[in-house]
Parts: structure tokens; sequence; C-alpha cells
């Protein structure tokens, strides 16, 4: 185990953890937020991004200190905490990002590791290979290679209590990103940022970062947090924490501000397009749009880049409160109609859902159905994979109806859609208890019988009969042969006439 990790809430594959930084004598509260910091610029100050936004942590590019005179100076000096005025522990890049933009840095990683370590980092990043999507597997092995000899190089250096992080590379190559990751999570390294994943995030491509998080996520242990390199944007935070993801940085905040773009959950839009502000922070309870478009120049930047963060920090917030509460994915699902594109990422974040259903509690509050993606969660798979240890009678009646008072059956079970078959004795359990609405679609009728199906097939010498509520043919269709059906709406009309 990790002593610098360790997680205390889980719902789906999000998690409330403590990731402890002895150098900055500081506990960080994960899913946390580090907001980038540009050591040229002073958009909003570290310091008050502790005192007014509750910043823990936050990132700044040693790179960019090492290669300016006066930064360098002053950084050794003085200590990267007096240089940025700031309370909380700080990580520190290491020109990474420089490498994939421009090719090529000055610095090898044992240069940057010492040097993060002399002007008092709390978490250092050793030189990783950024490889970008789509290249050739060819290129992306080799990138990988490369990186994970620098892990090696930073395993072995002598750090001191500063915490070193260890990037998982792969491009878009799910095999690889899973070989890094148990590479990354055998060395002695601290924290496992999952890399070069801005671009995908710039395609809107939530799919395919999806799969790359899982990739990673099932090659490091339970006890590694887990970093999403330059994952900025509020509304995709639900969909990456409830994948696994622990940190966060963004520069989006002051970025999107200096273009004038306004940050909410549902996506950013233009100063100039807006009338009203759909926010109660106090940017937007002091200004009207009108107010804002009229302020100087670095006035409105920095009045923006307010808001943006405290939209930002206040989507951690809502949802830590939801793990906390057990309904993170219904959370998720909200975020996922504000774009097709994080629709799509959510039904993928949904193909690895036996993948999380290992790390989601077996108890919560209550599951609600919201839309035919619900059918899909890892509830309704675990309570499939449970069917398979239930014993059975000789005779048994699945039904949507109530109990059959005869003795043509040696037990009568429920069947509620999504999750199919259980014993009435379960009924009060989670998540059977599920708030479904009336008039059930036809993903959960399909899961309700795949469901049957388990049931029967993992019990071929029961004579099962199956009441149902007139399910379609195509779900019918589901069923294995052999099982007797009765069609209950006949009787339901007739009850009610």
């Amino acid at each position: 185990m990790r002593d610098c990790f360790e997680v205390r809430d889980t719902d789906a594959g999000g998690r409330i953890g403590e990731l402890t930084v002895p150098r900055a004598d500081a506990t960080v509260e994960t899913p946390a937020l580090l907001p980038v910091i540009n050591p040229n610029l002073d958009t909003l100050s570290p310091r008050r991004l502790a005192t007014e936004f509750g910043a823990e942590i936050l990132i700044t590019n040693s790179y960019i200190i090492h290669g300016d005179d006066d930064l360098r100076e002053r950084a050794l000096e003085e200590g990267l905490h007096e240089l940025l005025d700031f309370p909380g522990a700080i990580m520190t890049d290491s020109g990474s990002f420089q490498l994939s933009e421009y090719g090529s840095i000055d610095v090898t990683t044992e240069e940057i590791l010492a040097f993060q370590r002399e002007i008092g980092s709390d978490i250092a990043t050793p030189v990783d290979i950024p490889t970008p999507p789509d290249v050739s597997r060819e290129r992306a092995e080799s990138d990988l290679e490369t990186t994970q000899d620098r892990l090696e190089i930073a395993d072995a250096a002598d750090t001191g209590e500063m915490l070193v992080s260890a990037p998982v590379q792969g491009s878009t190559y799910p095999a690889l990103r899973e070989r890094a990751g148990r590479h990354a999570d055998g060395t002695g390294l601290d924290v496992f940022p999952v890399g070069a994943v801005v671009p995908l995030m710039n395609d809107y491509r939530y799919d395919d970062m999806i799969d790359v998080v899982a990739a990673a996520k099932r090659g490091l242990g339970a006890d590694a947090p887990v970093h999403l390199f330059g994952a900025g944007h509020p509304m995709m935070f639900a969909l990456a924490v409830a994948m696994g993801c622990d940190l966060f940085d963004s520069a989006a905040y002051a970025l999107y501000a200096r273009d004038d773009r306004y940050l909410t959950v549902r996506g950013t839009r233009a100063l100039e397009d807006l009338e009203y502000l759909p926010c109660s922070c106090a940017v937007c309870t002091d200004h009207s749009p009108a107010d804002l478009r009229g302020l100087p120049d670095r006035e409105r930047e920095s009045e923006l880049a307010a808001h943006n963060l405290h939209v930002t920090f206040a989507e951690i917030r809502r949802i830590k409160q939801a793990i906390r509460a057990g309904n993170l994915l219904e959370l998720v699902e909200q975020r996922a109609r504000a774009h097709p594109t994080m629709l799509d990422g959510y039904r993928t974040l949904l193909d690895h859902a036996a993948q999380l259903e290992r790390s989601d509690p077996v108890s919560k509050g209550s599951f609600f159905y919201t839309s035919h993606e619900s059918a899909r969660r890892p509830e309704v798979v675990r309570h499939h994979d449970r069917l398979t240890r239930l014993s059975v009678p000789d005779r048994l009646l699945l039904t949507e109806g109530d109990a059959p008072r005869g003795d043509e059956f040696d037990d009568a079970w429920r069947v509620e859609p999504p999750f199919g078959p259980f014993p009435r004795a379960l009924s009060k359990s989670y998540p059977l208890t599920a708030e479904v609405p009336a008039r059930t679609d036809r993903a959960a009728l399909a899961a309700a019988a795949d469901g049957v199906a388990r049931l029967v097939e993992t019990n071929p010498e029961t004579a099962v009969t199956l009441a149902h509520r007139g399910w379609p043919a195509d779900v019918r269709d589901r069923l294995p042969d052999g099982i007797a059906l009765v069609d209950l709406t006949a009787a339901d009309r007739n009850r009610n006439r």
C-alpha cells in the first residue's frame, strides 16, 4: 500500500481520498483541482487561490522557472512557496509539455528532478514523452520505453520527502496504457498522471479519453492516486472522476478568461453572447454581462478568471457530495446531456461497468433509473453476476405480477427491470429498491431479460415460467429456449374493467 494515499469513500470508480504530501506538511482531499500557475503571469494570485477559493494544491512549471534567470535565482534563494506566496502543496511539471510542443528541451530527467527538489517542490515530475493520439504503434511503444526508462531514473533518484509522479503514456492504445500503468505501479513513485489526453479533450473525444483512463487504471493498483493531466473543464470532471481520476490541473480558468470566455458546467460561452449570468458566485451577483464587458481588459480578465474558478471548484465539491451520497453516476448522466460527445463518453464509461463494479459499494441510498443508459450501470452488472450464486427450486415462477396462490410452483420470484429476477426476500435490499419510471423502456426490459437468461443458463434443470407485461418480441428473443411465457397484459386489462 502507498503510504501517501488513502481512499475514504467510493462510488462507481470515483473516490474521496486523502493525499498526504509530507514536504508541504499537508493532506489534500481528493478529488482535487490544481490550478495552473504560470510564474510569468499573475491573473489570480496563488495566495488568493488559497484564501478565496480554498485551493489546497496548485501546479506550476519548473522548466519555465529553470529557464528564466531571475525566476531561477529567486526560486533557489527564496524557495518555491515564498516565490509564489502559496501556503498549500505545490506540484511542478518538468517541461514535458514544452517537449511535446517544440520537440526538444535543454534539461534531463536527473537535472530537472534535482532542480525541483532544490527549489522546494512538494510533488515533482520527470521528463516523460507525451505521445499524441493516433500515432503508429511503433512510435507509441518507442516513446513509452523512453518514458519508462526515465521513471526508473526518477525512482532511483534521491528525492527526500518530495513525492514524484510517474506519468502513464501509451497514446490511444489501451494495451500500451495498461502496460504503462502496470510498470508505473511497480515503481516506488507516488502520483500517476495519465498524460497526453489534452488533444483528445480539445477534439471532444471523451469516449477515447475514457478508454485511455480505463486502461491505465487496469494497470495501476487501487491505492494509486491518478492525475488527469490538463483536464481543466468542469463539464467533464464528473465523468473522469467516475472512471477513477483523483487530481485535475486546470489553466482553463485563466486561458478562457483571456479570450472573454465564461465557463459553465454545460460548456463555455462567449461573454459577448450573454445577456444574463447563470451563476450565483460573487462575480456574477456583483456584475451584469454588460458590466463585465465594460471593464478594462486586465480587470475583466481577472473577474472572468475568478468566476471560472468558482464554477470549477463548485463542481469538485458537487462531485464529492455525489460520491458521499452514492449518486455519482446520476450526476455524470446529467453532465452527459450537455453535449453529444459527453454522452459518447458516458456510454463508453458504461462499457467498463464490470471494471467499475469492483470498486462500487454494494449498498447506497437509492438507484434512480433516469435513461436507458441506466440499464448498463455497475449495479445491474453486479446483480446479474450474483444470480449465479442463488439457490433455486425445481419449479420457479418469475413474474412482474403478484405471487400465485396455488401450488403449481415451488416459489415465485419478482422480476423488475432493469435487474431482472430476484427472491422476494431481497425486495428491500439495494439496488432492488430502485426508482424506475412506470413507462419502462426497451433497454430496461432487455437488461431484465438478460438477467432471466443468466439465471436460467446457470440452472438448466429448473423449470422456469416467466410472467411478463407485454415484453416486445425483440426482448423475448433474448431469453433462452425452454422458458414458458405468460403475458400478463390481458389479465391486467380484465382486472381493470
